[in-house]
């Protein structure tokens, strides 16, 4: 079994495990952001980094430019109130753009999006939320609006 198999195998084995456990105890079990880097290297072809890397977790080449991503996951309910945002976005580290993986209760993919830093920059700035301002916290909807879908169930990939 090669190594992408197994990780398939052992996500696919999470996955199920923080089904059951949202299912008994109403809390998920904290795998988003695990899964959403490992779809989107999945889905998209981008390279994850080492763990820990500092301000990105993927990189991608596009005409011979290295891209470095931060990789953002948010995990979608049904019936999900309006107004979900994703984890801090740090404008303080090194990266170029973000993408957002979109997953559905099952933990699987639904949309990839990707917004370049300077407009994610600016929404982060701009005066208003405190969440926003001095948490990077961004919303699903205003990520969308910035952004543009790479990737979605219903659409193929695209670069």
């Amino acid at each position: 079994m090669s190594d992408k198999d197994r990780i398939l195998e052992i996500l696919g084995n999470a996955k199920k495990l923080a089904q059951e456990y949202r299912r008994l105890t109403g809390k998920p079990l904290g795998i988003t952001g695990e899964v959403a880097e490992y779809e989107a290297a999945r889905l998209l072809g981008v390279t994850l980094t080492a763990a820990r890397q500092s301000g990105y977790d993927a990189v991608e080449h596009v005409t011979g430019l290295k891209r470095k991503l931060q990789v953002k996951g948010r995990c979608l309910l049904p019936n999900c109130k309006p107004g979900q945002t994703l984890g801090s976005i740090d404008i303080d580290k090194d990266w170029d753009a973000v993408l957002m993986v979109l997953l559905d209760g099952d933990f699987e993919a639904i949309e990839i999006w990707e917004a370049d830093r300077k407009p994610l920059e600016e929404a982060l700035k701009a005066p208003g939320s405190k969440a926003r301002n001095e948490r990077g916290a961004l919303r699903v909807s205003k990520f969308k609006a910035i952004g543009r879908c790479r990737w979605s169930r219903t659409l193929p990939a695209s670069g």
